[in-house]
This record gives C-alpha cells, sequence and structure tokens, in this order.
C-alpha cells in the first residue's frame, strides 16, 4: 500500500540496554492495561529475557532519532491461550504495542506508530493477519484497532482478562491507508522501498527464470516459432518420476553460441511437457543459470519481434519474473488449503494467469507500490474514486429493469449519494446535469487528472472522493469484487495499462449497448430448456457509463487507447447464483500449481470421491457441452477461457454448473442470418466459415484442456487419451441427443482431422502494443500450422463403443 511509514526504525529489543529505559513507563497512569505497573526492573528484566529466549515470542523496540518511541511484542498464537478461542492459522502474529509517554503534543501519534507496526509486520515479518486482544474496557485503544482495520470479532475470556479479540488482514489494514488519505498512489517514498522488494533475491529469481524459460521452450515450441531438436545421446527414454515418458532435445541460440538442454515429454495439441529442472543454459562451453530475458535475446531473430517492440516485450518478461517472484515468496496457501478456501482467496491464490502467453503479467504502468496495492495475487483491498461526469458527454445504459438514480444508490449508497449532490449544489453545479461513476484510483492520479485536466477545469469532471466500499481486483486486473457488500455488483473500468497486448481501456461507445446486448442474450440462455436444465449461466453486465473526451475525439479519427481512458460497468454479482452448500471457483484454478509444484485439480477429484473420469464427466457436462450447444443451436461464442468461467462446485468439489462472464466485449453470434436487434447488431459477427468453431478449438481445446490433461496425466490421476476420450464421450451423447441439430453437426465437424492454429505468442511478438484490431479481429489472427485435433480418432466411434472403448476404465464390479 503507498502509503509513507515515516521515519522510525524498528530494531530487535535488547533487554540489558533497553528495559531501563522503558521500565519507569509502565507505572504511569495511561500505562493501566499493560499490566506491568509495580514490577521491579530486575523482574521486568527476566521477563523479557524469558520471552527472547521462546521460539515463540518476539520483542521489538521503534526508535526515532536513536530515541526508544514504542515497545513492540509479538507472539505465535497457536501458541498461546488465545488459540482456544478462535481457529488460528499459520500466518498469525498476535501483537501488543506501548508508546512512550508524549514530551510534545502530537496529534495522530498513535495511530502513526500503529500504522508502522502494522506495515512492519505484514511487510518485513510476513505476517497474514494481526491479532489483538486488548482489554474490553479499553476503549481507546479499541478505537485505535477499528482505525487500522482491525475487525472485533468478539469477546473472549484470556487467564489475565476479559478482551476483545480483534484480527486484522493486510487489505483490511491497506483499506484503512486510502480511506484515512495516508495513501499518496504513485509518490511512495524512496528510503520505503527496499522492504517491497524482498522477493527479489537470488534463489527465488532462479527459480522463477526456470519456469520461464521453460513455459517459453514449451509455447514458442507449441506455436511452431522454435523447433527443439531431439538430442544427439538421446536414445534412451528415461521415465520421469510422474511416469512419462522423456526424451532429452536441445535448442540452439540464433548466434550459435547458446545451447539449451531439457527434458521433454510431446503430448497431443503439439503440446511440451517439459522438466523444469531438467533445462540447462551452455553459453561458450559454461553452464549458466536459465535466464528467460537472455532467452528472449537470444531468439529475437527466430521470434521476429520488430526492433521497436523488443525493449517493449523485455519490460514484459521483467514484469512478469517479477510477479511470479513476489507469488512465490508470499504465497500462503496451499493447493490442500484452496480445497476449503472462499471464492476470493482463490482467485487471489492463482499464479499462472493464461497459461498460453509467455509474458502474462506485464501490468506496464504499475510501479512496485501500485503492483501490492491493485494486483489479484496481493488480495489487496482497496477503494475507488467516484467522479460526476457532465450529461452532454457522458453516457449512462442499463438493463430495461433498472434506473439510473435507484441504482446509483443501491452501489454507492443513499447516504453517500446524497452528500456528492450536495458536494456538486455547494460549487454552483446541478446534480441533474451529472452522473456518478467510479475509477481506479491509479487511473485517476496518473491518467485522468492530468490527461483530462481541461475537463476538470471546465467542470465536465468533478472529482467526488473515495467510496465506502472496499474492493479486490480479479485476474483480469481491471474488474473488482466489492468485498464490503458481496451481493453489489463487480466493478470494471478503464485501466490504462499495457497488459498482455493491450492498453486495457473501455470503450464508451461498446459502454452504450453493453446492457442491451446482455439482456438480450440472457433472455436467450434463459429461453433454452437444455441451458436451463444443465445450469448455464451468465453474469449479466447489468449497467454502464461512458465519458468521450472532445479533444481526443477531434484529433483522433481510428481507435485510440486515448479514447478508452474512462468508463465504468456493473457487473452482477454471482453470490446470489449460490445455493446452500456450494461455492464458487474461478476456472482457472484446475490449472494452478502451489509454490511446491502439487497442482490442485488431482487434490480436487481426491476430496470429491469420485474416480477421475466421473469427476470429468460432472465437469465436461457443466462446462464444455453447454458451449458446444451454444455453439451449434444459435453460432453464439464466448471467450471460454478460464478466467472467465465461474465454477459452482458443491462441497465435496464436484463440478454443478457454470457461469460465464465478461459477455459484451467477448461474445458474438456467428450467424449472419440470425435475427439480432438493430442497437446491438455489434454482436453479429462475420468470420470465415472454418473459422467459426475455433472458439471451441482454439479457446478451450488448445487454451485450457490442452494444459488440464497436462496436470492430469503428469500427476497420475488420469492419462491424456483417457481425458480426450471422455470429452468426446460427452459431446457424442449430447448430438446424439439432438438430432435436429445434424447438419449444423455435419457443416462444423467436432471431429475434423485438424484444424487452424491461431497464436497467441505470435500476435503479442508481433504487436504487443495491440495484438488485434478488434475492427477486424479475424482478419488479425496469427496461423501456424493445423493442430491434429485429439476429438478425430473418435469420429467414427458410436456412444456404446466409446463408453466401452479400453480408452475409458470401466468401474469395477461390486
Amino acid at each position: 500500500m503507498n502509503w509513507n511509514p515515516g521515519t522510525f526504525e524498528i530494531r530487535e529489543l535488547v533487554p540489558a540496554l533497553d528495559v531501563p529505559v522503558f521500565h519507569p513507563w509502565f507505572d504511569l497512569p495511561y500505562a493501566h492495561y499493560w499490566d506491568m505497573a509495580g514490577m521491579t526492573r530486575d523482574a521486568v528484566m527476566t521477563f523479557y529475557n524469558t520471552q527472547q529466549a521462546s521460539a515463540y515470542e518476539w520483542a521489538w523496540v521503534g526508535t526515532q532519532q536513536g530515541r526508544i518511541c514504542f515497545l513492540l511484542e509479538c507472539y505465535d498464537p497457536q501458541h498461546h491461550d488465545i488459540a482456544r478461542h478462535y481457529e488460528a492459522k499459520p500466518g498469525d502474529i498476535g501483537m501488543h504495542f506501548f508508546v512512550a509517554p508524549a514530551t510534545n503534543a502530537q496529534r495522530g501519534y498513535t495511530l502513526d506508530v500503529m500504522r508502522h507496526v502494522m506495515h512492519f509486520l505484514f511487510h518485513d515479518v510476513g505476517a497474514r493477519r494481526v491479532v489483538v486482544e486488548p482489554d474490553i474496557r479499553n476503549e481507546k485503544v479499541r478505537a485505535l484497532n477499528c482505525k487500522a482495520g482491525f475487525d472485533e470479532v468478539g469477546p473472549i475470556s484470556l487467564t489475565t482478562k476479559q478482551a476483545m479479540l480483534s484480527i486484522a488482514t493486510r487489505p483490511d489494514f491497506e483499506a484503512t491507508l486510502l480511506h484515512s488519505g495516508k495513501n499518496t498512489m504513485s509518490h511512495y517514498p524512496v528510503p520505503a522501498a527496499p522492504q517491497h522488494l524482498r522477493h527479489l533475491e537470488p534463489e527465488t529469481w532462479k527459480h522463477v527464470n526456470r519456469h520461464l524459460v521453460a513455459k517459453a521452450i514449451a509455447e514458442f515450441s507449441h506455436e511452431q516459432i522454435l523447433e527443439p531438436a531431439p538430442a544427439v545421446d538421446s536414445a534412451s527414454t528415461p521415465v520421469s518420476s510422474e511416469g512419462d515418458r522423456l526424451q532429452r532435445y536441445t535448442l540452439i541460440s540464433d548466434d550459435g553460441q547458446t545451447r539449451y538442454h531439457f527434458q521433454a515429454t510431446p503430448m497431443m495439441l503439439r503440446h511440451w511437457h517439459i522438466v523444469e529442472s531438467s533445462v540447462t543454459r551452455m553459453c561458450e562451453g559454461q553452464e549458466r543459470e536459465p535466464d528467460a530475458l537472455s532467452f528472449i535475446i537470444d531468439f529475437k531473430d527466430t521470434l521476429a519481434i520488430p526492433a521497436d517492440k523488443l525493449p517493449v516485450y523485455l519490460d514484459e518478461i521483467s514484469s512478469t519474473l517479477y510477479g511470479a517472484a513476489y507469488k512465490r515468496c508470499h504465497q500462503s496457501l496451499s493447493s490442500r488449503d484452496l480445497l476449503k478456501a472462499d471464492y476470493q482467496q482463490i482467485e487471489a491464490a492463482m499464479t499462472e494467469g493464461h497459461p498460453g502467453f509467455v509474458a502474462n503479467n506485464g501490468r506496464i504502468g504499475f510501479n512496485v507500490f501500485d503492483y501490492e496495492s491493485y494486483t489479484p495475487e496481493t488480495g489487496s483491498r482497496f477503494t475507488l474514486v467516484w467522479l460526476a461526469v457532465h450529461r452532454k458527454q457522458a453516457h449512462f445504459a442499463s438493463l430495461s429493469t433498472l434506473e439510473y438514480g435507484s441504482f446509483i444508490e443501491r452501489e454507492l449508497g443513499v447516504q453517500q449519494a446524497a452528500a456528492y449532490r450536495e458536494q456538486l449544489q455547494e460549487q454552483g453545479l446541478d446534480p441533474a446535469d451529472y452522473l456518478f461513476m467510479p475509477t481506479h484510483p491509479w487511473q485517476w492520479f496518473n491518467r485522468l487528472s492530468i490527461a483530462f485536466a481541461a475537463d476538470i477545469a471546465q467542470r465536465n469532471i468533478v472529482y467526488l472522493g473515495i467510496g465506502e466500499d472496499t474492493y479486490q481486483a480479479q485476474q483480469s486486473i481491471r474488474t473488482y469484487f466489492n468485498h464490503s457488500d458481496h451481493d453489489k455488483c463487480y466493478v470494471k473500468t478503464s485501466l490504462s495499462i499495457l497488459n498482455m497486448g493491450f492498453m486495457r481501456g473501455l470503450s464508451p461507445y461498446y459502454m452504450a449497448g453493453t446492457p442491451d446486448i446482455n439482456e438480450w442474450l440472457k433472455s436467450l440462455i434463459d429461453s433454452d430448456t437444455f441451458l436451463r436444465q444443465n445450469g448455464f449461466d451468465i453474469l449479466q453486465e447489468v449497467a454502464s457509463v461512458g465519458y468521450t473526451n472532445r479533444y481526443y475525439e477531434a484529433a483522433l479519427k481510428k481507435d485510440s487507447p486515448y479514447k478508452k481512458m474512462l468508463s465504468v460497468l456493473w457487473r452482477e454479482s454471482p453470490a446470489a447464483k449460490v445455493r446452500e452448500g456450494e461455492r464458487l471457483m474461478t476456472m482457472a484454478s484446475l490449472l494452478h500449481r502451489d509454490r511446491e509444484g502439487t497442482a490442485l485439480l488431482p487434490l480436487m477429484i481426491e476430496q470429491s470421491g469420485l474416480t477421475a473420469e466421473q469427476w470429468l464427466c460432472r465437469y465436461f457436462d457443466a462446462f464444455l457441452v453447454p458451449v458446444v450447444h451454444c455453439f451449434y443451436a444459435y453460432e453464439l461464442v464466448f471467450m471460454p477461457h478460464g478466467e472467465n468461467l465461474i465454477m459452482v462446485m458443491d462441497e465435496h468439489n464436484v463440478p454443478q454448473r457454470c457461469i460465464m462472464k465478461d459477455i459484451a466485449e467477448e461474445s458474438a453470434i456467428l450467424d449472419q442470418n440470425a435475427t439480432i436487434p438493430e442497437h446491438i447488431a455489434r454482436l453479429k459477427v462475420s468470420v470465415p466459415e472454418d473459422y467459426k468453431i475455433l472458439g471451441i478449438f482454439i479457446d478451450i481445446f488448445d487454451g485450457v484442456f490442452r494444459h488440464m490433461s497436462d496436470v492430469l496425466q503428469s500427476s497420475g490421476r488420469c492419462t491424456e487419451d483417457t481425458f480426450w476420450a471422455l470429452a468426446a464421450l460427452s459431446v457424442k451423447r449430447y448430438q446424439q441427443a439432438h438430432p435436429e441439430l445434424a447438419e449444423k453437426f455435419r457443416r462444423y465437424d467436432f471431429y475434423s482431422d485438424s484444424f487452424r492454429h491461431s497464436c497467441l505468442n505470435r500476435l503479442q511478438l508481433k504487436n504487443n502494443l495491440q495484438m488485434v484490431d478488434l475492427s477486424d479481429t479475424a482478419g488479425s489472427l496469427t496461423m501456424a500450422q493445423d493442430l491434429p485435433n485429439p476429438m478425430a480418432r473418435f469420429r467414427t466411434l458410436s456412444v456404446d463403443e466409446l463408453e466401452s472403448s479400453s480408452l475409458i476404465p470401466q468401474p469395477e464390479p461390486a
């Protein structure tokens, strides 16, 4: 969080040196609740010597200009009386602190000390939660705790007092900094920086570079940019600990001076399962650690990155490495922990992002402090900046069932909305002329307040302040989940950072039609008996505000990120769609591995009580088959990658149904004969016939299932042959039940021998500033040689033949 922690220094307590200084404090009237009044210096010395010798207790002192100004005691709650009163977890730190008597009155000094202590515990000690138990009568300290983000869990009885158990997470603490105005956005003082870079250390850096080099080899080879050659000495085929047949391969750099050796198993869809630990880099006869930046430079000619784009791509690789190092050092939840984690804990725990992209965590524009405040993997919570925008340059759109005033009061709060209207009136402005909208704090302080200075000066944009609700960034980085009220909408805003080939803006023109598109598609899906019976649903984007900057509109005739800097949409929360005993998970979690390399998916299958085959059948029926039906019944396609799907699971982690999100920007009707209302005509998209089914083949098969089958095979849960056979079986059962779509099944052959290979990395390497021309997405695609279709082998098999096939293990007889 971008807050200046002041000039305090914290060091370990040295009893012989420090006790003589603070011992007299304990007899002062304000020290009543410390419970050490009347103790002799020797007794206090013995107390802190004993504490320092303990493996579960620690003490520090805080100093300013060499003088002790506070005492800090910490303990492990798992080894404390408090553990009887709540579920203590690894990473919990219990805390007490005592501030020196004031020599001169300084308003807010104790709160500043508290904030410094909390910053130290979260960022230096590595606490996941801070636990305090003040005397229940100590209302001043309880009020101070609340200002620092503590939530009062409830009263508890300890051996020495009746206490108020209170807990704070780092996001809770950081939200108070932003709300209090202590957050300075991108202007964090340099002296505080080193503690934010602790994850950039040699061993972690080696690990994340090895991982990214292995991924780069796998994905660039998958897209046929690189062509690994079997090693000369690779006659043997050793078996890995994961059970795969491995072969050694070699890559030679463009200048011939560097060789990369690795062990891998080629899989279907030209996928490469590479053993990360086997990757070696030989440079001029010397073995060097794999280095992702050097790897890109070694193959820059083969990768064909334009000279003016290469520095930007290297920047994205650096940022991806930075993020990987942070995740590795700060990951607190193992894959097994995620089996019982809540929706947002899982969201923050994801590490890989889009699995096919090599540079998938660019976030160019964020500094290290923005990273900690606003990226999904930190789990940080923050509040949004609210603006009033003049209606002559802004447009509100919503579902037909919503009205602007009541909707904004629901999202903003009646009192806050009234306060903002009053604020406009105090400036001599008519609230009826304005729309209220939130924007990301980074966007306001780093882009809008300067790029839109004319609009602000002319009162077309009025800064209203910081909202009350706290939010958490989702994997898509510019969509935020409301933590203050889970029933309120997600918020998605323009965020002008470069990430994965695009400046992440939102078009005000697209915003105008977004709710109408959602309402039409929702009606289509709800009226479909098959989709309704299978529980398939979408999260509607229910309202939007788009603001048009007249200067950029006049200057720029073509599409530009400058035209997309100030828009917002509200997407309904999934909370209302969850029934008793169900939980939500991002589908990206099916590809997740923790820092030890343990995959989550096999653990989910283990916990379910089902065989891998049974679990996969449930999954394919919940996800694959409804998406296939949307295509064959309506030529309706989505962008069904892991981040865009929310899985509804039962209490045993068995898939129940799926919810699709990111609708208006990522959906299309490809049937040119479909009847679509004129005002949402952009939903109808014309693409070549052989491109239509790529929404399944590329987005699902190549983008999700290719990686998922690797996770299952490498864990020994399910072979890739069985995986694809089960996927085919689910679709064959569906097709058998829908003979009315036989002509569509024939025209768009699910079992074709091969399909066009649209390559994501080739697009990004060619132009990492804008991968795709959004006015001609099909024409922007870059293709490699067609991919062999893993479904082709099942074309002639009936459902019965496939069910009895040796590829699908038969259940054991009872």
